[in-house]
């Protein structure tokens, strides 16, 4: 369709597959097989499959990391991310369309997101909510049992089976009539399995994922005639979109399943990928029915990407909602570019959990209101929310605006959002109190994480990853630049450390038993991760060795 001799369409149409040699596997699963549902789920044909993947695609990918760590090196000199020049042709040309939208996934007006835990996967499917979003990476601590067992949650919920009894009260949870859509969603290419080695070293995580759930679920959703669901995160380049494209034709090739079994919604919460949304929709139009705006990671990857940039140092994350310009220029920017290219476009998290009190709860409800309206008035198709409580509500608000419909692709907003307003600097308070709730926050994520809980309520939310990685970025980045605070003083390490110590003492005095948890543990590595000199990529890199 392009004549771009170096696209990624083009690469992947060279690409010779390659078959591992049964005799002398380079996979090696080193993890415990602790159950005979672990043993059903990385049985022999499985790990074959997932070895194939690895010899076809996990060399690809590590170039593909190299490459994103040559582009931050370039914004780290000084450069602003901006349109490609070498695929202009692909945004200029108003005739393509991403493939058509299977009827299962043509109303998304309210997805629930979640981990993998048991209990939570039925409670989420029996949400009311349109899609459930099986979350392997943010929101969930990637300890070997939980990846494991999200598999055998993953495999049963497909069947219709999955069932829990809490060990506590005796209740018990299984699937209702017409549950929410499940989508699966990997951990991201920058994460690694230690616990299966491929040529000696740790195999892509994204692969595992991905691979496990399809093998173990395309035929259950066969005969149920829905396609395999996945929600794909932190994509930065049409080339990691590609990729992508290349292990869905591949694995389709494989199987034996149609063209198009495998449908992805694409995470677009980075800010390199902001400016190729139209390229990543063109190089996986087979298999892409829509993005959505991960809007928590994509802040965090403003900061992170601008991290060396004077100009651009954002204010107290606290303070910056979807109403600042630079976040409505995102919104709105790739709900034009996925309506025109016929794709959803979805809108992103509210992590508020219902409170007992009744003034908390009506302040909790006016904010979920005014956040959809929001949404639903600038264009997404649908939106996001953390618990099943709020599901009827966002609902609610988007059954007003859709007015019968099931999404508004035909809607597109008005007005351009070039480079310009997509990167516009932000305002805002810069204080101690926002600190020191960044710490607090931080901590208390942390902790859990390092106990293997990924998704954890906090203050009233619901808080994942992407909240401890926007916290300590914000950190980091005031004292790179020695910000002055609104009340005069210079933030230093020396402040920081100094607060951070008052606050893990005050945390410790509130918990029930301190000493069996690892407050300890998750401010070192908070400490350490907000003032090296070099910014680590993601903070779940360095605290995934420190897993048990």
């Amino acid at each position: 369709m392009h004549d771009i001799q170096n696209n990624p369409e083009h690469q992947q149409k060279q690409r010779q597959i390659h078959q591992p040699n049964a005799a002398a596997s380079r996979l090696e699963v080193i993890g415990s097989l602790f159950s005979e549902e672990a043993k059903a789920i990385l049985n022999t044909k499985a790990l074959a499959f997932l070895e194939t993947l690895c010899v076809n695609f996990a060399g690809d990918r590590q170039t593909l990391l190299d490459t994103r760590i040559a582009k931050q090196a370039e914004f780290d000199s000084g450069s602003l991310p901006d349109f490609r020049a070498d695929t202009q042709p692909i945004r200029d040309d108003p005739n393509w369309k991403v493939d058509a939208v299977p009827d299962a996934l043509l109303d998304r007006r309210v997805e629930i997101t979640g981990p993998i835990d048991r209990k939570m996967v039925i409670n989420a499917l029996n949400s009311g909510a349109n899609v459930f979003m099986c979350c392997f990476e943010d929101a969930t601590s990637p300890t070997w049992e939980n990846m494991v067992n999200g598999q055998i949650n993953m495999r049963d919920a497909n069947a219709g089976t999955i069932a829990f009894t809490e060990p506590k009260n005796g209740k018990h949870y299984q699937l209702i009539g017409n549950p929410a859509t499940l989508i699966h969603r990997p951990r991201g290419l920058h994460l690694e399995e230690a616990h299966i080695l491929f040529d000696g070293k740790a195999m892509p995580a994204s692969l595992m994922d991905f691979g496990l759930y399809f093998f173990h679920n395309h035929q259950s959703r066969k005969n149920t005639g829905q396609g395999v669901y996945y929600y794909l995160p932190k994509l930065e380049s049409m080339e990691e979109a590609a990729w992508w494209e290349s292990v869905f034709d591949f694995t389709e090739q494989y199987f034996n399943a149609d063209s198009g079994t495998i449908k992805a919604t694409v995470l677009l919460e980075t800010l390199p990928a902001v400016f190729q949304m139209e390229e990543i929709l063109y190089a996986m139009r087979k298999h892409i029915v829509g993005m959505n705006c991960g809007r928590w990671d994509y802040i965090f990857s403003y900061i992170k990407t601008l991290k060396n940039h004077t100009d651009r140092i954002l204010p107290d994350r606290h303070a910056i909602g979807m109403d600042q310009p630079f976040l409505e220029a995102y919104s709105k920017r790739l709900i034009q570019t996925c309506h025109r290219r016929g794709a959803l476009a979805i809108g992103g998290m509210s992590a508020f959990i219902p409170s007992k009190d009744p003034e908390e709860m009506d302040r909790v409800t006016k904010k979920v209101i005014d956040d959809k309206r929001r949404e639903a008035t600038n264009g997404h198709d649908g939106t996001w929310v953390a618990h099943p409580h709020l599901v009827s509500l966002a609902r609610e608000v988007f059954d007003q605006y859709l007015d019968g419909s099931t999404n508004q692709r035909h809607f597109i907003p008005d007005g351009t959002f070039n480079r310009e307003a997509l990167l516009r600097p932000s305002r805002g308070p810069k204080d101690e109190q926002g600190v020191r709730k960044n710490i607090r926050i931080a901590v208390l994520y942390m902790e859990s994480w390092l106990r293997g809980i990924g998704c954890v309520p906090i203050y009233g939310m619901m808080e994942d990853a992407a909240t401890a990685e926007i916290s300590r970025a914000n950190i980091w980045q005031w004292l790179k630049h020695n910000v002055s605070l609104d009340d005069g003083r210079t933030f230093t390490t020396e402040m920081f450390r100094e607060w951070l110590d008052q606050e893990v003492a005050e945390i410790k005095a509130s918990s029930d038993d301190p000493n069996s948890r690892k407050f300890d543990q998750a401010s070192d590595l908070f400490f350490t991760l907000s003032t090296d000199n070099h910014f680590a990529d993601f903070l779940t890199i360095p605290c995934y060795a420190k897993l048990e």
